[in-house]
């Protein structure tokens, strides 16, 4: 991520705002930088994923689901990015676009190292996400954990 990304998100967490819309205006960015079909931020509150904003053609099916389901339970519950080439094969997805072949997500850790959002990116493209799209989601996530400061 270059030095211009990392300040532009660190302008937008520091402004004025509720949460949710900073999380939209990031998601967007986030979108549109790297040409993501659809992105979204999720956070984990209490035993749910709870969707705090996306981008992209439609909303997600699941707004909110239990924290053990799904991609992004599986990435909450191991602390670490899951990456999927084919989620028609994957009985763990829960669709939220009908064209979805692929999906990365990666969490989001507070200040004391627990996960505490999601950065999920999805694409209508089998194998769409590799280990650059994980580092540079990884690289957003770093910065949007002061969402949960």
């Amino acid at each position: 991520m270059d030095e211009k990304t990392r300040q532009q998100i660190r302008n937008v967490l520091a402004g004025l705002g509720a949460r949710a819309d900073k999380a939209r205006h990031l998601v967007e960015m986030l979108r549109f930088r790297h040409n993501y079909r659809w992105a979204g931020i999720y956070e984990l509150s209490g035993e749910e994923i709870v969707n705090l904003g996306w981008s992209g053609p439609t909303a997600p099916a699941h707004l909110r689901f239990p924290a053990s389901q799904g991609l992004c339970g599986a990435a909450a519950k191991s602390g670490a990015a899951v990456v999927v080439g084919d989620v028609t094969k994957d009985a763990r997805y829960l669709s939220t676009l009908g064209t979805t072949r692929s999906e990365i997500i990666v969490p989001v850790k507070n200040r004391a190292g627990k996960v505490a959002g999601l950065l999920d990116a999805e694409s209508d493209d089998m194998n769409a996400f590799g280990d650059e799209d994980r580092a540079y989601l990884e690289e957003w996530a770093r910065e949007l954990s002061a969402l949960w400061e």
